[in-house]
């Protein structure tokens, strides 16, 4: 089958679209890997493997989420999925004691949402 050069532009276009979203999750996991283990300070208590081994969290009980692996249990929007990408921000901006959780892992309203959203992209990347 011969494609006729507008079909060769709609290819070339949805490429493109395909490589620049591509390259915006890795960016965003990226960026996100930089604030979890800086000022966002997860890596305390979920460690540099996101296995809930940190410093911090050894004393903590519950002990903290594994973000290997990805077993989340709360739904903050009600839409009956734990663990989508909204529901995750809802943890990280107010903490779980408001989505019946305990008060070991708190809000953190202080991190602007384009930085949460990054922590969120690394933070599935973790899933084993």
């Amino acid at each position: 089958m011969k494609m006729s050069k507008s079909n060769w532009v709609v290819a070339g276009c949805a490429a493109a679209v395909l490589a620049i979203n591509t390259q915006g999750v890795f960016a965003d996991a990226a960026a996100g890997k930089g604030i979890y283990e800086g000022v966002g300070g997860c890596v305390a208590c979920h460690g540099l493997s996101g296995q809930g081994d940190g410093p911090a969290g050894m004393a903590l009980n519950p002990k903290p989420r594994s973000f290997v692996e990805g077993a989340y249990i709360y739904d903050t929007d009600g839409d009956g999925q734990p663990g989508t990408d909204a529901d995750l921000v809802n943890v990280i901006k107010n903490g779980t004691t408001k989505y019946g959780g305990a008060p070991t892992m708190p809000g953190r309203a202080d991190i602007p949402d384009a930085d949460i959203q990054a922590i969120v992209a690394y933070i599935k990347s973790m899933k084993k």
